[in-house]
């Protein structure tokens, strides 16, 4: 099977919040897109994503042909395939659902495109299972939202074909994503794993009664987030060697700070610690609903990507360029 396929038509299959993210995202890069979906209201759900998607995703700049004229939707999910270049599949997380998908898809999608399921902790040697052509099935995770977050997790199952996953690698580097490939299987993939090891050690503290909920989160997006959004923790550290850098810090900063790790701690999550987490969120919301914390959110995030293009990413190991499809 060839792995050089020109994609022009995508297929989203599942207009949640992640698909109709992907949707947005993929119409702004001049892609035809056609959507299907059994929920109810799935369409008009869809479009209104989109169209309030479409002032963030003019702000970071939209490719030649992006136009949202170009997505189609349908609940017939084998019209939508029968033609498409790439599946890039957004169902509910549940393995046994996952298999009988995948299965089905497989079977009207022409062969020779890729099945990229945007799974946030199934395993691709899961999803992949019942397949008859395997090879061509990756994950490609996104980060939430997709239309502005650039990561991408790619990662094949213990039967999908090395060249699938340049291809999916490649195709995410040419809309401005940022792909990073695992080179084995993880449940949760990697980044929800970085999520969930600071996470245990933020519950751990509110439960030891260290920090409030409110100067919990404080602590991290007012001090480390802050440098996180500009480059990774490793070439943070080469700084924090100083002169020496990164060889500097090994040397002598590595075993204080391994001590460190072991001391972290393990929570105890009872349903009073889950209550308190829920009393200061909502303390810290102030009344603001989820839906304008978000966009007060992607307002911030699409300025430092701004800045980030501007710098040309020179801090970071490099920030993608939006490409046209």
């Amino acid at each position: 099977m060839s792995y050089n396929k020109s994609i022009k038509r995508i297929a989203i299959v599942g207009t949640g919040v992640i698909g109709a993210s992907w949707a947005a995202e993929y119409l702004a890069r001049g892609f035809d897109v056609v959507a299907t979906d059994p929920g109810p209201n799935a369409e008009a759900n869809l479009r209104k994503y989109i169209d309030e998607a479409w002032n963030d995703l003019t702000k970071i700049g939209l490719s030649k042909g992006a136009s949202r004229d170009r997505l189609t939707f349908t609940k017939d999910s084998k019209e939508a395939l029968a033609k498409a270049d790439l599946v890039q599949e957004n169902g509910p997380e549940r393995p046994d659902f996952k298999m009988k998908l995948y299965a089905d898809m497989d079977e009207v999608t022409p062969v020779d495109s890729l099945l990229a399921s945007s799974s946030s902790g199934i395993t691709p040697s899961v999803i992949q299972s019942k397949c008859k052509h395997p090879e061509r099935v990756v994950i490609g995770h996104p980060f939430n939202p997709p239309h502005i977050i650039p990561l991408v997790e790619v990662v094949g199952g213990s039967k999908t074909a090395p060249e699938a996953i340049q291809q999916a690698l490649a195709f995410y580097a040419s809309i401005g994503k940022k792909p990073i490939r695992l080179k084995k299987e993880l449940p949760g993939h990697v980044a929800n794993r970085f999520q969930a090891a600071l996470y245990r050690e933020m519950l751990y503290l509110i439960e030891q009664d260290v920090l409030s909920v409110e100067d919990t989160d404080a602590a991290v997006s007012y001090g480390p987030g802050l440098r996180w959004g500009v480059m990774g923790q490793s070439l943070q550290w080469h700084l924090g060697g100083g002169a020496g850098g990164i060889k500097h810090f090994m040397d002598h900063l590595m075993d204080p700070l391994q001590a460190m790790m072991k001391a972290l701690g393990t929570p105890n999550i009872t349903p009073e610690l889950k209550q308190k987490v829920v009393d200061g969120v909502l303390r810290e919301a102030g009344g603001r609903s989820v839906d304008q914390l978000a966009q007060d959110e992607n307002r911030v995030l699409v300025g430092l990507l701004r800045l980030r293009s501007e710098t040309g990413g020179a801090v970071a190991t490099g920030k993608p360029k939006q490409a046209a499809a």
